[in-house]
């Protein structure tokens, strides 16, 4: 399962939202991927998410595998939006 989403945040995914957004991906046993700018992290380690110095006006797709990813998909995508961090793509 995937989707992408534009970053729209001013400030990009920083650390607060980036150890959140962590936190969520965490709580799932899914293997949830983050891509930004051709590079690939696992959404669960708060280094290789802030590794990719994420932007305003960057593509990020979220690749997720496993048997909770429906549910994964659609809580990290309702905190993209509702946190104002990103808009699907």
């Amino acid at each position: 399962m995937e989707k992408s989403f534009t970053i729209v945040s001013e400030y990009g995914i920083h650390a607060r939202p980036a150890t959140r957004l962590v936190n969520l991906a965490m709580s799932f046993s899914s293997e949830i991927d983050l891509t930004a700018m051709g590079k690939t992290v696992n959404l669960k380690s708060i280094m290789g998410l802030m590794s990719l110095g994420i932007y305003k006006g960057e593509h990020v797709t979220i690749h997720i595998t496993g048997p909770d990813a429906e549910k994964a998909m659609i809580a990290i995508a309702d905190f993209l939006i509702t946190e104002g961090l990103g808009k699907l793509a």
